[in-house]
């Protein structure tokens, strides 16, 4: 007769237990459906880019008519894509976040602050959803050139993804909370924002101080407690914008547009499309066969051709994040199939992002040319031999790591076995070759030529490689809008972090710092160094360049240090900040792309960064390796 002793109090557990299970229940079909309303566009959204610029590709060079309105069609397709991708990456986790912290806590511990993570993405979404809708409101009264119609087509994409987020997020909370951890971690979440709008009187005096309140302290508790980056920097700048200064919230949506609308940040989610159907094709394989074939008997071999392979393609995208794209789908399977640890290809791919950011033709490098007067032909020219310099650095440490790898398994290929492997890779191999001629001479864009290699890998798989499965299109499809929108909405949130910076007068406070150092030409490149490390990690290459470029360039030149010289320090200063963790967004890019978990690659990118750091004091204090090809006057 036991199950006649239960207690009104158990009876009332178990109600509420089973209302909880089919609350969750409902939630993972909710979520499900969700899914599909939004994977479904964002794959043909990928298809519809390609189609775009394939028809503006054709019309321009075979019929010699350009359609003038294909790149802005492009563009209004790239924001949906965009917001679209990051409800995916949502959806599936994949947003990039740091868990170093949290994964040595218990485990109870950890499931609560993945609650409270949750919670914190959805404050960011509540507070900006409504400026983004205003945003979008704003833009009818904006008429696009080429096409005629009214630019809140495109600005519409800001107010749904964020709304088709804030759902996401919802059902994430109900999904993986208890009712006493999701309102717990709610709790906590608004407690912590009505205590910063509480103190708001107080923080408007502080100043500047508030930039280390929330750009150093907020957002560094917030990366450190697994808030997924983009949100946690977004977060930060709406409460220093909000509190701190008297700028409107829709201001913050119009910075993260811009910063996610850069057209040739296009070629991201085509570069990894094309990466994807590279491996499928299997010309990633013969790619890597006839690379192995080479160097495949060498310790550590096929991480000196990560290291010169970003050396040869780096910039022909005009963004680091496409370019660890098309190399690192091709080479990753092999070296983790030869035992290479996750940590440590994605600590080099993302050292290998700053060893190639002075290799042209390199955006940053045309930024600087255009902001400060330098000539961008002697800026291409004085970069090559600073990459040159890192990427040697990267591979002593390389050389140090595996200088013990057991080959006994591996054979060296004869000299037929790699002709043989030649040949059948000549296809494979030609396609970063020509890419990278098409973009140096001119002959098409960045955006352009990936669309081009789209079209190449396809035929090339269907033709002459005979491997082409249909059924992995639309996988990858959804698939690249996920990475890119994880990818793009990191960029966003920065480049309104960046702003936000601006703004608050830290540029010309701190040119005066450096105009005033004592020391000469040593302590003014030191500061550089340390300064750009430091900017790169909160800012993108462009903006930070953009800001203080036109600032200290002349100081530069009072100090007597040439103009060259100083651009290729900055660079790869701000290069090592930008791909540091735990700020530097290049290396949570470097992470998405790789589909390796942040925390894997903390220690293993610490030798490489203090080699990167060892090569850019090298190029410091010897400028010939800047300077010393360029032509005299």
């Amino acid at each position: 007769m036991t199950g006649m002793s239960r207690t009104p109090h158990l009876d009332a557990g178990m109600a509420a237990g089973a209302s909880q299970g089919g609350l969750r229940s409902w939630t993972v079909k909710a979520n499900a459906v969700l899914g599909h309303v939004v994977a479904v566009p964002a794959a043909l959204l990928v298809l519809a880019e390609v189609a775009v610029l394939s028809a503006g590709i054709v019309a321009r060079y075979v019929f010699r008519s350009p359609i003038v309105w294909s790149d802005e069609l492009a563009g209004i397709l790239f924001l949906w894509l965009a917001m679209f991708g990051s409800v995916i990456a949502f959806q599936r986790g994949e947003h990039m976040r740091m868990t170093a912290i949290v994964g040595i806590v218990r485990a109870d511990v950890r499931a609560f602050l993945d609650v409270v993570a949750a919670a914190a993405s959805l404050a960011f979404l509540a507070l900006v959803v409504w400026p983004a809708y205003e945003f979008a409101a704003d833009e009818a009264f904006v008429t696009t050139p080429a096409l005629e119609i009214v630019n809140s087509w495109r600005a519409a994409a800001l107010p749904i993804g964020i709304g088709l987020m804030l759902v996401a997020a919802s059902l994430r909370l109900i999904r993986i909370a208890s009712l006493r951890s999701l309102l717990g971690s709610l709790a906590i979440v608004a407690g912590i924002i009505g205590t910063f709008v509480l103190l708001a009187p107080v923080l408007k005096p502080l100043g500047n101080l508030n930039l280390l309140i929330f750009f150093v302290f907020v957002v560094g508790a917030m990366v450190f407690a697994a808030v997924p980056i983009a949100f946690a920097f977004g977060l930060a700048t709406v409460g220093y914008l909000a509190l701190t200064t008297s700028t409107p919230d829709v201001v913050m949506i119009g910075r993260m547009d811009e910063g996610m609308s850069h057209l040739i940040l296009l070629a991201v989610p085509l570069f990894v499309f094309l990466g994807l159907l590279i491996e499928m094709t299997g010309m990633a394989r013969a790619m890597v066969g006839f690379l192995a074939s080479i160097l495949g008997h060498v310790r550590g071999g096929l991480h000196y051709v990560l290291v010169g392979a970003m050396y040869l393609v780096s910039g022909i995208s005009g963004s680091k994040a496409a370019d660890m794209a098309a190399v690192a789908p091709v080479l990753f399977p092999e070296m983790r199939q030869r035992g290479a640890k996750p940590g440590d290809l994605v600590a080099l791919l993302a050292a290998t992002g700053a060893q190639t950011e002075t290799i042209p033709p390199s955006l940053v490098l045309i930024t600087i040319g255009s902001v400060t007067g330098v000539s961008i032909s002697a800026l291409f020219t004085g970069g090559l031999l600073p990459g040159v310099v890192l990427a040697v650095m990267l591979a002593a440490v390389v050389w140090w790591r595996y200088r013990r790898e057991d080959l006994s398994h591996v054979k060296r290929a004869t000299g037929r076995q790699i002709g043989r492997a030649f040949v059948i890779a000549v296809p494979a191999i030609a396609l970063p070759f020509v890419i990278r001629t098409a973009v140096v001479e001119g002959v098409a864009t960045a955006t352009e030529v990936s669309t081009i290699g789209i079209l190449y890998s396809a035929c090339a798989g269907l033709f002459i490689y005979r491997q082409f499965d249909w059924r992995r299109i639309y996988p990858m499809l959804v698939e690249t809008a996920s990475l890119s929108g994880a990818i793009l909405l990191i960029i966003g949130a920065a480049t309104g972090m960046a702003w936000a910076l601006t703004q608050s007068g830290f540029s010309a406070s701190l040119a005066k710092i450096m105009t005033s150092l004592p020391g000469g030409v040593p302590v003014f490149l030191a500061v550089t160094i340390v300064t750009f490390v430091i900017l790169g990690s909160v800012l993108e290459g462009i903006p930070a360049i953009v800001l203080f470029g036109p600032l200290l360039f002349p100081i530069a030149r009072q100090v007597g240090v040439h103009d060259v010289h100083y651009a290729m320090v900055v660079v790869l200063a701000m290069g090592i900040g930008l791909f540091a963790p735990p700020f530097g967004v290049g290396y949570y890019a470097a992470c998405a792309i790789s589909r390796i978990n942040p925390d894997e690659g903390m220690k293993p990118i610490v030798g490489y960064m203090i080699a990167l750091l060892i090569g850019t004091l090298i190029v410091a204090a010897v400028p010939w390796l800047s300077i010393g090809f360029l032509e005299k006057p």
